[in-house]
This record gives C-alpha cells, structure tokens and sequence, in this order.
C-alpha cells in the first residue's frame, strides 16, 4: 500500500440507526485501497451501537469508539480526527451516501491543496435524487480568501479530504462554529480549498438534519420547526463567532487580520460608528464576504445594507 497513503474515514455517530448502514456500506465499497474507518457515537440510545459492533465484527479496519456522555456534534467530530492514524482525513456524516470513486478521485485531484471537495447531490430518505445540487444551493469554487468565512461556509465536510497535520492547527474546535467552517477557515491561511465540480456524494436530506440544506417536510407533510434562537442569542453567537475568527486569523495575512479586527469592532453594539464602520466593511469587501452566495450585484448591495442595522 506504499503508493496509497492511509485515508482516515472518521464518522460522527448519533441515533443515527436508520442509514448509517447504507453509509458505511458506501465507505466500505470504495475504490480507494487503503482505508480505515474510525466511527465515534456519541452515546446513542437508539440501535446504532449495535449496528456499528455488527460491522466492527466483520471489517477489520473499523474502529469503534464510544462516548460515556454526549460531546455533541462538534467535539465528536474533533474527537475521532484526533483518534485518526492516517496521513489524511475524510470526516463522513451518518446518514449519506459515497459514491465509489470519492476518495479516488479526491485523492487524485488534491495536489498541494490543503484541502479538496466535490460537489454533493441531494437525495431524500428513500435514496431518490430531489433535482438538486449543493452547487445550486451555493457558490461552491475554489476559495483563497479567509474573508469567504467571516459569515458562511460553503465546503461541506461530507466532501472534503485534508492531511491529518491540518487538525493540529485547528484543535481546540470551537463548540459554536461546526467543524468543516472552521477546517476551512484555517486552510485558507496556507493555501486555496480546490473544488471538484462532480458530485461524489449523495448527501441525504431529512427532518433530523443537524445541518441540512433543504428544507425537507417530515411525514406528516410539515416541516419540522427547530427552536428559534431569539435575537439576543443570535447576535451574542455572531459576536463570539466574530471574535474567534479574528483571533484565530494570523498576523502575516496583514489586510484580512486588519479587516477581521474592525468587522469585530464593528459587531460589538449598534452604535451610529460601528453601524457605518460594519456596512462600509461589507460594501468593500462584499465579493470576497460573499462569495460563497449565489446573489447579483443588486442583492448584495441590499444584504450590505441591512448590516447597518443587525451582525450576521
């Protein structure tokens, strides 16, 4: 296996007994030779832990870990990347579908990129196609700016491949970010995210998403309500968010750090100052905020606008 370095499958588990099979079974059929799964529930209390057990018994390069209490969804993730012994890392949810080739072709197209994607096709809970791609639902390019993240994430974990190294400078993970904006937040202080416009991923949309990018009706025909943040926690939350990112950005990547420095300025109140200093800071760099954002000219002026009176 010298000339197929160890990729590192690391699945977050969590009641996730209805699909983590088909997952798993996707993982397991790749073509990429040299594998090994590492699956961390997060104390399930539905079947999950003794599916995983099941196919722990039959694969030998499944390795199960089990949380004694729940982290929740971020630091379990950070936990199984720091469990992993590959040179690189492919985190996996639990309920979506790899196509064969995902790892194959991620692998052949990453070059010196810290961290390549694809592009992801959406599936609903019977495995049926719903005539959507996450392209459609974001602008998913090649990302060179750590400004991209200072609202939104467009590279979604399901879809990524790193080396294991980038770990080391992302650890702690912040509780309140989800671990993929945050890996790819902090790659982009060395080298650009390389998008692979193929969707390798059937990425399952359902009314238990902990992120989901449709809005999918459960089967009552509704669409699940999920508690409402009110507007004190949600500015609260864009202020912490704030903070982190201009204290994680580094002081050589000069223009960004200065730019992170007044956006968390500019988010601390509604001042009359820090409400023109905020919307001056989104007219000016609106391309590179925005860019994960399928929005004309007009539509981004306007969000521009409305950052005078809220912090996103």
């Amino acid at each position: 296996m010298n000339n197929y370095p160890l990729i590192s499958v690391v699945v977050a588990t969590y009641n996730g007994a209805k699909f983590i099979g088909a997952q798993l079974d996707s993982i397991l059929t790749q073509t990429y030779p040299n594998i090994e799964i590492i699956i961390v529930d997060d104390n399930s209390t539905d079947e999950t832990q003794q599916i995983l057990h099941q196919y722990a018994a039959t694969y030998n390069n499944i390795k199960i870990h089990i949380n004694s209490t729940n982290l929740g969804y971020v630091k379990n993730f950070e936990k199984g990347m720091l469990l992993a012994t590959g040179d690189f890392i492919a985190p996996s949810d639990q309920d979506d579908i790899w196509l064969p080739d995902k790892l194959s072709t991620l692998m052949h197209e990453r070059g010196d990129h810290v961290i390549v994607y694809c592009n992801s096709e959406l599936i609903d809970e019977q495995n049926k196609k719903i005539g959507k791609k996450l392209s459609d639902i974001k602008r998913l390019v090649s990302y060179d700016d750590c400004l991209t993240y200072a609202i939104g994430n467009a590279a979604a974990g399901h879809a990524m491949l790193f080396p294991r190294s980038l770990v080391a400078e992302c650890v702690p993970l912040p509780t309140m970010i989800p671990h993929d904006y945050w890996l790819g937040f902090v790659a982009t202080f060395t080298s650009p995210l390389k998008y692979i416009d193929t969707p390798l991923v059937l990425y399952r949309q359902h009314d238990a998403n902990v992120f989901g990018a449709a809005k999918i009706k459960s089967a009552d025909g509704t669409v699940p309500k999920r508690k409402k943040k009110t507007k004190a926690q949600e500015n609260e939350e864009a202020r912490e968010r704030m903070r982190l990112l201009y204290e994680k950005c580094p002081t050589r990547l000069t223009e960004q750090k200065e730019v992170y420095r007044l956006l968390h300025r500019s988010y601390q109140s509604f001042s009359l100052y820090h409400n023109f200093l905020r919307m001056y800071l989104f007219f000016k760099y609106n391309k590179r905020i925005m860019a994960f954002k399928h929005r004309s000219l007009l539509r981004r002026w306007l969000f521009c606008l409305k950052m005078f009176i809220k912090i996103k």
